[in-house]
């Protein structure tokens, strides 16, 4: 019965809740790359 139930769990879509913090996530990263370049720009001002 176990190894009935597992293909099931590969091939599932994400949930809302996993999309959600996968773009906060993607967000952040952007977020934290911007503020690099922003820092080192003003470097040279």
């Amino acid at each position: 019965m176990a190894a009935k139930n597992a293909p099931q769990n590969q091939t599932r879509k994400p949930s809302k809740r996993e999309k959600r913090i996968k773009m906060v996530i993607y967000i952040m990263i952007a977020a934290m790359i911007l503020s690099t370049l922003t820092a080192g720009l003003a470097m040279f001002v």
